[in-house]
């Protein structure tokens, strides 16, 4: 597999997803500003890959700071930085929030053991995020039917992740598994990461998969040509509404006029046990060029008005299972959320 991002030594290597599928490049960042222009830009994308990626981030901001500037003034900067580059992806903040508090517990030392033990966080992080994507895929796996047609949308997979994937991850334990399963990716315009990056993944792992455009699901779903829809999610509320690409609320809208179930694999640090519903979740509105072109070429009038907002959010009667690494939640996901919210984990919902 082809990471998404790798640390060494002093920097940080990101694949260029913007350029896939059809080249495979890397840039190096070597201070916090540069991985937060790569995560603005969509060099790097994903909920989970972005709080990773941001926790290597503060790293090198500490690793590049004044030496006349306190570490703890610094260390808030970079933060600052890199909570503005992606608004919805609440792995971004509480990427941020554990390295915050790794600092806050050992401040005193000297400037080199707090950089030593921030980028062991990191690295934590990232091995975490990785098993959790590997825990989540066998729970959801058992959700798959044998010669299941599977939709997704966006790019939920390693390329979104640390590695192994949430919705795709789920997808590839299924294929493991032996089960008979296909997929139709959605291209998700504006950024076409489903025509770019979940056609990829899923080639290059021998998973059949046929591209459609995002307006040919319904009629597919209403044809009996899917079993089942399955996406990622970037946040997550206490009573089960969950923002993603934007796409995914019509998909689930239309999953649900059809009787097919909706899930959403996710791990528990993309809930946001601050908000009460879907309401309060912050949607990231973009450039408006990213609608205008596709890749360099125009496809209408460059000073048409656009709307872009990143994601919608789903609300929770939508969705039939919310696939995490400590189990499946079935609705009503309040009170099993909530739970989660005490620490009082369970293994099945």
């Amino acid at each position: 597999m082809l990471p998404a991002f790798e640390w060494q030594e002093d920097k940080l290597i990101i694949l260029d997803q913007r350029l896939l599928p059809f080249e495979e490049k890397y840039l190096s960042c070597r201070d916090h500003e540069e991985v937060a222009r790569a995560i603005e830009l969509m060099v790097v994308r994903g909920a989970p890959a972005i709080g990773v990626v941001a926790a290597y981030g503060v790293v090198l901001g500490l690793k590049n700071q004044a030496e006349d500037v306190s570490l703890e003034l610094t260390l808030e900067k970079i933060l600052r930085r890199l909570e503005k580059t992606r608004p919805t992806a609440r792995n971004l903040f509480w990427a941020l929030e554990r390295m915050r508090e790794v600092f806050e517990s050992i401040k005193t030392e000297g400037n080199e053991v707090i950089i030593r033990a921030m980028l062991e966080e990191a690295k934590r992080i990232e091995a975490e995020d990785i098993a959790t994507n590997k825990k989540i895929g066998e729970f959801g796996a058992e959700l798959i039917p044998a010669k299941a047609t599977i939709l997704t949308h966006c790019n939920a997979g390693e390329l979104a992740t640390a590695g192994y994937g949430t919705a795709l991850g789920v997808i590839r334990k299924a294929w493991e598994q032996g089960k008979k399963i296909k997929v139709f990716a959605c291209e998700t315009r504006p950024f076409l990461q489903g025509a770019r990056l979940t056609c990829w993944e899923l080639r290059r792992a021998g998973i059949p998969v046929t591209l459609i455009t995002d307006n040919m699901a319904g009629w597919l779903m209403q044809q009996g040509e899917v079993s089942l829809v399955i996406t990622g999610a970037d946040r997550i509320a206490l009573n089960g509404d969950t923002a993603n690409k934007i796409g995914t609320y019509s998909l689930a809208v239309l999953a649900r006029e059809n009787g097919i179930p909706f899930y959403v694999a996710a791990p528990i640090s993309t809930i946001d046990f601050q908000l009460q519903s879907g309401k309060e979740i912050p949607i990231e509105e973009r450039e408006a060029d990213e609608v205008r072109k596709i890749g360099t070429s125009w496809i209408t009038f460059p000073d048409i008005p656009v709307r872009n907002p990143a994601f919608d959010v789903t609300p929770a009667p939508f969705i039939s299972a919310i696939i995490t690494e400590k189990g499946v939640i079935q609705p009503p996901f309040d009170p099993a959320i909530r739970l989660l919210a005490e620490k009082k984990i369970l293994k099945k919902f």
